[in-house]
């Protein structure tokens, strides 16, 4: 079974707030298989200021950061005792991250995750972060959970 969640919920569900809440919705979520959330980039970000001034693109580790946080967002939604709100959600480690393509206003940044496997509190995704069909980046992204 699939389902959304709101900008509402995700707050509920990640500390992260702006600047620095990097997916703006869930289009699909399938607990314990995989979510594709979105990320809208618009010319108004913060780093676009610095990074860079006569051709803005979106720092490469903060397509990595989006992609952590669909997959604290998958990882809280795929085990009940998570889904609380209440538990933090680490990075604790990329693999083979490759960048494909720039990322710019006004491009629409589809984070799809997919879960491999979990022991404890360490859940490990293959993840891609998309524009229009196109990948702009990838890894193997490794998130841990600080339960309360």
């Amino acid at each position: 079974m699939t389902y959304q969640l709101d900008i509402l919920q995700i707050q509920q569900l990640l500390p992260h707030r702006y600047p620095f809440l990097l997916v703006d919705k869930v289009i699909e979520c399938e607990p314990g298989i995989r979510l594709l959330g979105v990320k809208n980039v618009t010319f108004n970000e913060p780093f676009f200021q610095g990074h860079f001034p006569h051709m803005p693109i979106m720092p490469g580790v903060l397509i990595m950061e989006a992609l952590a946080q669909a997959t604290a967002l998958l990882t809280s939604q795929s085990d009940e005792s998570l889904g609380n709100g209440s538990n933090t959600y680490f990075l604790a480690g990329i693999d083979n991250a490759r960048f494909k393509r720039q990322v710019g206003p006004g491009d629409q940044l589809h984070l799809d995750v997919r879960y491999l496997k979990h022991k404890r509190n360490l859940w490990s995704f293959e993840c891609r972060a998309e524009v229009n069909g196109d990948l702009a980046a990838g890894a193997q992204i490794m998130c841990a959970v600080a339960v309360k």
